[in-house]
């Protein structure tokens, strides 16, 4: 049986990729920096507490021949401006000890989850390939990309056996609102809030929805058949604007009751005004696309938050 390491494993993405592992017959371990269990481990899982950038911690949850998937990160691209140099120490130095020890033991393949949102930026061109050139305009994106290039260095000067995976915009039924991240849990949740969606400029901006049961798909592509070394965009290569976001949601609310309401505010420095990733690299080495319809997910979307706010009203 493989053992497969997934540090961060219990956030919006890690839950739909335990189940994946399991259901792979891997021995998943989820490592948190959280003493106590944060959710109901499913069969076939066992959690290990600790901080993954301490180097003693890796030596004991590392063994030769392991798969390591990361998806830890400490910030989101909003909260980063308010502390650009905490979300370099609290990412940066834990994501390289990582590497450093993973090379060493030799694991049989690392998996680190990047951001195709944000380590692109501006862009000339859509859809965005994985050779388009990169000037992210967060200290987020800044520090996800300079984690990127330690990747790829310790694969050409060590062989470490790394692949990057940039997803696009994630979204799915377990994402929370108040993060600073994610248009739709948010759009969501101020519907069934009574309060206005707050769309930043006129048109707002367009992004790649993925959904996350896709993303969990993706990654578990690269960490089969992905080629160490390669960084892979995961997206469907659909943009969508806010205000089309908000006419699908309008169909799901209107039906229940619920009405729309939208305030236009001032365009924000730090979003770029598309995002659209072209994940044909992914799918010619590994065979992997997305699955879920945006209509579909977001519709399944609304009804899991809708009944979770009736179930607390109750």
């Amino acid at each position: 049986m493989k053992q497969t390491i997934v540090i961060g494993g219990f956030g919006f993405i890690g839950k739909h990729l335990i189940q994946l592992l399991i259901a792979e017959g891997r021995e998943v371990h989820v490592v948190g920096r959280k003493k106590i269990v944060p959710m109901e481990i499913p069969a076939g899982c066992r959690y290990i507490a600790g901080d993954y950038g301490d180097r003693n911690t890796l030596k004991k949850i590392l063994i030769p021949g392991c798969e390591v998937i990361d998806l830890a990160y400490s910030t989101v691209p909003k909260t980063s401006f308010e502390d650009p140099l905490y979300d370099l120490t609290s990412n940066l130095p834990s994501s390289v000890a990582l590497m450093e020890e993973a090379l060493k033991i030799g694991v049989r393949r690392l998996v680190i989850v990047s951001s195709g949102g944000t380590v692109y930026g501006p862009v000339e061109s859509l859809p965005i390939t994985e050779n388009h050139p990169t000037r992210p305009i967060s200290p987020y994106g800044i520090t996800k990309l300079t984690i990127d290039h330690y990747a790829m260095m310790y694969h050409r000067n060590g062989g470490l056996p790394v692949v990057v995976v940039r997803p696009s915009n994630a979204y799915g039924q377990d994402q929370r609102s108040g993060t600073g991240q994610g248009f739709l849990a948010e759009a969501i949740h101020a519907i069934l809030s009574a309060r206005d969606v707050e769309i930043y400029g006129q048109e707002g901006t367009i992004r790649d929805y993925v959904h996350a049961s896709d993303v969990a798909t993706g990654i578990m592509a690269a960490l089969y058949k992905g080629h160490g070394g390669k960084i892979y965009n995961l997206g469907t290569g659909v943009g969508t604007s806010n205000l089309e976001i908000i006419s699908v949601l309008r169909e799901c609310a209107e039906k229940d009751g619920f009405a729309v309401r939208t305030r236009i505010l001032p365009e924000r420095s730090y979003d770029v005004e598309a995002n659209v990733l072209d994940s044909s690299r992914l799918w010619h080495d590994t065979g992997w696309y997305p699955k879920m319809g945006l209509k579909e997910g977001i519709q399944e979307m609304w009804i899991a938050a809708k009944d979770q706010k009736s179930s607390k009203s109750k």
